[in-house]
């Protein structure tokens, strides 16, 4: 997976411009992605994961890597819905440690791809907020 060095503005705020990229950036189906507190080797083996069962989203959402945070931090969309995969999970999973992980969006999209990475990690759901049609949940990784 390739990562750029990006800073990461992780603000969450809403747009009512009838723009047709803030379209898909609330579309049901995709999945806003951000890894925090994990090592580079975390980060990758669980966007591996991700980009095994969904397709990444084009553009300046491909996950990427902010190493001029306090702390390293990934951030990526994928779309969880028809272009989902059911491809077999890498053989190689292994985390040193444990990976924060916050999914925000459509609620049967983030339950998706929650179910993807409790198929291949230790999940625990360390919070959640619901709004009007999105969903912000936090998970944390570990070993399985």
């Amino acid at each position: 997976m390739n990562s750029t060095a990006h800073h990461t503005d992780t603000a969450h705020h809403t747009s009512s411009s009838p723009d047709p990229a803030d379209r898909s950036a609330s579309s049901p189906e995709r999945v806003q992605v951000v890894l925090d507190a994990c090592s580079v080797a975390d980060a990758d083996t669980v966007l591996r994961v991700l980009g095994t069962r969904f397709a990444e989203e084009s553009g300046d959402d491909m996950p990427r890597h902010d190493s001029t945070a306090r702390s390293d931090t990934w951030t990526g969309a994928f779309l969880v819905g028809r272009a989902a995969r059911d491809a077999a999970l890498p053989s190689d999973l292994s985390l040193d440690g444990s990976v924060a992980v916050e999914l925000q969006g459509g609620p049967v999209a983030v339950d998706r791809l929650r179910q993807t990475l409790t198929s291949a990690f230790g999940v625990q759901v360390s919070g959640s907020a619901s709004g009007d049609q999105e969903i912000d949940l936090r998970l944390r990784l570990t070993h399985a």
